[in-house]
């Protein structure tokens, strides 16, 4: 690892201070302006290549109030108690202190895309000053090759202690109408499709955007979420998006769609404050990533660099997982999560079940979790995920209830120590599910029972959920408090040696690097929405641009029955998507968690396309995005963790798309077989997509590969280098 760390002297630094201050990328190719404007209102500016894309944009907050030392019986804002009615935190401003550096680092992840990651940024760190209430807050910008960073940063002060914000004012002001990759601003979910429009659609489109789901809350017409993904006219890639979100509320962008200008626009609180801060603190990075060449966006590490190193002194237990479950025919409705339906309401440590009659759809039987389980051994996957195994679920959703699971006790047809034994005699790994209902109280009034109970029963991981409307009432998703939530769950399964996978937690940004354990997120409109109704086929072509931006994704991705209704005659719903198309998404969507989501029947059925969802790894030394557009395709090659091993992901949108890729990865001095499962003549997501092919060529670092993707599309590639050439009898050279 190296570590290179300059700072500019102070003869150069008075004279900086005079004037606009300039900071460029390694590279030369960003060049980000700071400057305080009229009224002393912090502004900053950003350009690529000579050509501006963020136009002068303002920086500061607004606050309800500013907590300093209040003698006993001096007159107090009621809401705030604050003394001092000053509220701007965005004006006023002078230039006190200036300093600038140059930092470059090699580390590596746990787990990753690469086994190298490069932090390498020019920093200016601003100091401000606030006239009349000597206030001071520090602006700290990072400008890497591949876009930029900043956030505030308050130290410790005696005129700025506690502190609650009304707004964060941070603007990005757009040079034009640009294209946009969207989804509806929410403080409860980001399960939406995505749209693409211009900016000044937005306001037009949003209602139509706005699509049913179980927790919402939309705060304004022209409201989106990050990571947002844009292109000029001009072919320029913007994303802006938000890292190391700790101790503060998620960040949204409302657009002033008049001027093209995105506004922050934070989560409240229960109380509609944005956030309650204590001095010394700092805000999130607010980030924006640029780029003519969308490759670029996608294999950008900058969320990931804005975030602490890893805390987790011993590793060694944090492992890439895939599994199987009993999970889809719950969504598909082929099964249940709950035991009974004799049970109008369930009060725990009253209710017994002993005495109800079974409705016969239960999902998690000891029988039948005991078919996943043979299933994962025969196929070597890592790990069985079982939902609906506790009691509860007849009454968990929709009623505000408090104590709704204890995490702990199972149904009568579920053998915990049976199930426990078994899966340990087969070698595989039991996964925990832990639906909290949005009772966050309830979940952590019994997370550390839960997690011992996992730690005795050798449940190694969690899948957390949080449907619904949240408890404590009147809090949201991304509020300040439940990011809090989320991350003392996250830090208390690392003192266990507890990985997790959250679902509808806050979008993730970046905290991985920093909590290992963290292996996946849903934050996103997962492969469930298929069976509620589909998904545009163009959407897992626009995620790696936007919900991936900030950590990998449990997609859960792998069905091979795209016909809903032959699983639940009563499900008209349709995968839109080939097989093909299925298979590529365990390498487009990189996460150290996959999940092969489809019934093992019907992976039987198919079981030649099935051996790439088993081949395909799940770690990885070296990514390399070959082709992307956002909404029409995206192609990656990623060479396995410690191998000479590569694996070949494309998928396409709604109008299909040719592929033209060269192999000058591969090593130089050998050969390889490469294994194609790919869309077959005449796939379509709609009408054909159960239509694939598989062949065999051998392939060098000089081949070139031309392949078709059919309408909601892909293909897949396993590359294994030659070792008896014996086996390339018969193969076609490419």
């Amino acid at each position: 690892m190296k570590k290179i760390i300059f700072l500019l002297g102070l003869s150069v630094l008075s004279c900086m201070m005079m004037q606009a201050q300039e900071l460029r990328s390694p590279d030369g190719n960003l060049v980000m302006k700071f400057s305080v404007q009229n009224k002393g209102i912090p502004v900053y500016e950003l350009a690529y290549k000579g050509k501006q894309v963020i136009k002068p944009s303002k920086l500061g907050l607004e606050l309800i109030g500013n907590t300093t030392k209040v003698e006993f019986g001096a007159e107090m804002d009621i809401k705030s108690g604050n003394k001092d009615p000053k509220t701007s935190l965005y004006d006023n401003f002078e230039v006190v202190d200036t300093k600038m550096s140059v930092f470059d680092e090699t580390w590596q992840p746990v787990w990753g895309e690469t086994k190298d990651i490069r932090t390498y940024y020019n920093e200016l760190a601003i100091t401000l000053s606030q006239k009349g209430t000597d206030r001071q807050m520090l602006i700290r910008f990072r400008l890497f090759d591949d876009g930029l960073g900043f956030r505030y940063e308050f130290p410790q002060q005696k005129n700025l202690i506690y502190f609650v914000i009304k707004e964060e004012k941070t603007q990005f002001a757009m040079t034009g109408d640009h294209t946009a990759f969207w989804i509806p601003g929410d403080y409860d979910t980001q399960e939406y499709d995505y749209t693409k429009s211009r900016l000044s659609e937005i306001r037009g489109l949003m209602k139509g955007a706005i699509t049913p789901n179980a927790s919402q809350t939309p705060f304004s017409p022209t409201g989106v979420q990050t990571a947002l993904q844009l292109k000029t006219d001009d072919g320029i890639y913007i994303n802006i998006h938000e890292a190391a979100l700790i101790d503060y509320s998620c960040m949204h962008l409302n657009l002033d769609d008049k001027n093209f200008i995105f506004e922050s626009w934070l989560t409240p609180d229960a109380n509609g404050n944005k956030g309650n801060m204590q001095a010394p603190c700092n805000t999130p990075w607010r980030t924006v990533i640029v780029s003519d060449d969308a490759r670029d966006i996608l294999a950008s590490n900058i969320t990931l660099n804005l975030n602490e190193p890893c805390k987790i002194k011993d590793t060694s237990w944090i492992k890439p997982t895939k599994y199987v479950g009993v999970w889809w025919e719950m969504i598909t409705g082929k099964s249940e999560w709950s035991y009974t339906y004799d049970l109008p309401s369930v009060q725990l440590g009253i209710t017994d079940y002993s005495k109800v009659k079974p409705h016969g759809r239960h999902g998690a039987t000891t029988e039948n979790v005991k078919k996943y389980i043979d299933f994962a051994a025969a196929h070597g996957f890592d790990a069985v995920l079982v939902e609906g195994w506790n009691i509860g679920w007849e009454d968990w959703f929709g009623n505000s209830k408090d104590y709704v699971f204890d995490f702990l006790t199972p149904y009568p047809d579920f053998d915990l120590n049976g199930i426990r034994d078994y899966a340990k005699s087969k070698g595989v790994k039991m996964m925990m599910h832990h639906e909290t209902s949005a009772s966050v109280r309830n979940y952590e009034r019994h997370l550390d029972a839960a997690y011992k109970m996992m730690n005795e029963n050798g449940y190694t991981s969690v899948k957390s959920g949080y449907v619904g409307d949240m408890i404590p009432r009147g809090e949201y998703h991304y509020s300040q408090w439940l990011n809090n939530h989320y991350q003392y769950a996250i830090e208390k399964a690392a003192e266990h040696k507890i990985m997790v996978n959250a679902h509808e937690a806050t979008r993730p940004t970046g905290l991985c690097r920093t909590w290992p354990n963290l292996i996946g997120n849903e934050s996103a409109r997962g492969t469930e929405y298929q069976a509620f109704g589909g998904s545009k086929p163009n959407h897992v072509t626009v995620l790696p641009f936007t919900r991936l931006i900030g950590g990998p994704m449990d997609y859960t991705p792998g069905i091979f029955e795209m016909d809903i209704e032959k699983i639940n005659p009563n499900n008209k719903s349709h995968v839109n998507s080939t097989l093909a198309n299925q298979l590529a998404l365990y390498v487009t969507m990189y996460s150290p968690l996959q999940m092969a989501a489809d019934f093992p029947e019907h992976y039987e059925r198919f079981i030649d396309a099935f051996q790439f969802i088993k081949d395909v790894a799940l770690d990885w030394d070296d990514s390399r995005y070959l082709e992307a557009e956002p909404g029409e395709y995206v192609t990656v090659a990623r060479k396995a963790k410690g191998t000479d091993n590569w694996f070949i992901g494309n998928v396409a949108g709604e109008k299909g798309y040719t592929s033209n890729i060269s192999f000058d990865f591969l090593d130089t001095d050998k050969q390889y077989i490469a294994t194609i499962y790919s869309d077959a003549k005449g796939a379509h997501y709609k009408t054909n997509p159960q239509a694939y092919e598989i062949r065999k060529i051998v392939v060098s670092n000089k081949s070139k590969l031309k392949q078709m993707s059919a309408p909601g599309g892909g293909y897949a590639i396993s590359i294994v280098p030659v070792t008896d050439k014996n086996l390339m009898k018969g193969l076609r050279k490419l």
